[in-house]
């Protein structure tokens, strides 16, 4: 499994963030643009709780088995697996829509008289923050998961092996 790659984010990101500004301005001109909704920031901060939570829990039993304790309870290989693989899915999904967002939020900073906008434009902004809190939880849930044998195996400046 191929790790993320903070690069890619930050493309995501970039683009979505362009494209978005781009339509927004447009969608102005032409009609008004479509709200922010409050629950944006709202479910990716519970999606990075999520994600914080997991790797924070798997990071102790990890601990707890390395360690050879008593009764540690051991991680399922697979559970790991698919817990990687939902932080890289929501990391990438977040990255798009915060950069949608955040796209969004600077086309409204030129509607900040009126405030109904100014409220729209601190959601895009919190939703950009939360964005970026379920990158890191993904990443950190990442490096929670990777093996240790994972750097031996592929040297620096080697492909890694799928």
């Amino acid at each position: 499994m191929r790790e993320l790659r903070i690069r890619l984010l930050a493309g995501v990101f970039v683009v979505a963030g362009v494209l978005s500004w781009a339509g927004a301005r447009l969608w102005t001109a032409v009609g008004t643009l479509p709200g922010v909704p409050l629950a944006a920031p709202i479910v990716l901060a519970l999606i990075a709780a999520v994600l914080l939570a997991t790797a924070l829990s798997l990071r102790a039993r990890l601990k707890a088995q390395r360690e050879r304790r008593p009764g540690a309870k051991g991680v399922d290989p697979m559970m790991a697996a698919r817990a990687v693989v939902f932080g890289q899915a929501s990391a990438l999904v977040a990255a798009l829509v915060a950069g949608v967002y955040g796209g969004a939020g600077v086309a409204l900073l030129e509607l900040l008289d009126i405030p109904a906008r100014r409220d729209q434009a601190f959601y895009a902004g919190f939703s950009v923050l939360a964005g970026i809190a379920v990158i890191a939880a993904a990443l950190f849930l990442e490096r929670v998961c990777k093996l240790p044998e994972d750097d031996d195996q592929n040297p620096p400046g080697a492909q890694p092996t799928a």
